[in-house]
């Protein structure tokens, strides 16, 4: 079994070991790095796992490291990190959001890393990943870290890291866009005077439905619409009232924003490491 520390144990953390576990990998290879000490606690209880205050001690054997911190601790953790990670190339997995390869090799040097950009439903087994590597990677160590991924879920390789931006726009942060649709359709019914839970239960269960239809039937979502959609009937008055609103072009404009943001936090970064 392959030896993973995880530098970080909140909840994505928590989703990968408990899936990682649930495919067959042995509590007794997992390491948990989590300066809390109620979540070390609860990580030892909850998955048998090895939990540790410090970095140091986590990876000190490990062939697998896990970036699962937040951005805006990387200024705390890369100098420690580095120091412990020298004479040594394990695998570097990052799912720190907007942190680039190029910067993850400055700060913590030659190693083969693979970035990731999951998603919040992963915290169900159902997130959606774009995965870009290095070319330290081997072959093998792709392999692997798409094994650990595929436990939260859906994995895509993207072969030129410029698209992670775009990846973060989409899926990264697109399950808040769905919660945002789903509270706007709710809001719509009850304006229309259905009683709110009645309301939130068919909206939801109608997105999730239709998603089940899309991933399942591998058919164009286009297909899927106009099979939905009769001559002059209520759907296509609603989506000719979607499209003179412009929402093509809503959800273009919020994507490329959410891409812009995504460059501007990582550059941000570089300049907190820097001075």
């Amino acid at each position: 079994m392959t030896r993973i520390a995880f530098i970080g144990g909140g909840n994505m953390a928590r989703s990968l070991i408990g899936g990682l576990l649930a495919t067959g990998q042995a509590a007794a290879d997992i390491r948990v790095a989590e300066p809390l000490a109620e979540a070390r606690e609860r990580l030892g209880r909850d998955f048998g796992v090895a939990t540790f205050a410090e970095n140091r001690l986590a990876v000190a054997d490990a062939e697998v490291i896990v970036l699962a911190v937040k951005p805006q601790i990387m200024p705390q953790v890369h100098a420690e990190l580095r120091l412990a990670l020298q004479g040594r190339r394990p695998l570097l997995i990052s799912i720190i959001a907007g942190v680039r390869l190029d910067q993850l090799e400055r700060w913590l040097g030659a190693l083969p890393i693979v970035r990731c950009m999951p998603n919040t439903p992963a915290l169900i087994g159902a997130g959606a990943t774009g995965l870009v590597a290095n070319g330290r990677v081997s072959p093998a160590q792709k392999a692997q870290a798409q094994h650990i991924m595929d436990a939260a879920g859906l994995t895509r390789w993207i072969d030129d890291e410029a698209l992670m931006d775009t990846v973060t726009a989409l899926s990264g942060s697109g399950p808040a866009y769905f919660f945002a649709l789903v509270e706007a359709l709710e809001d719509a019914a009850v304006a229309q005077g259905l009683p709110r839970d009645t309301a939130r239960a068919l909206a939801a269960q109608t997105c999730l439905g239709a998603g089940r239809m899309l991933t399942e039937s591998g058919e164009d979502p286009a297909e899927l619409r106009r099979r939905v959609t009769s001559p002059n009937g209520t759907t296509q008055a609603a989506l000719e009232s979607f499209a003179a609103d412009g929402l093509s072009r809503i959800a273009a404009r919020a994507v490329a924003a959410a891409t812009r943001r995504g460059a501007e936090l990582a550059a941000a970064l570089d300049r907190e490491i820097q001075s």
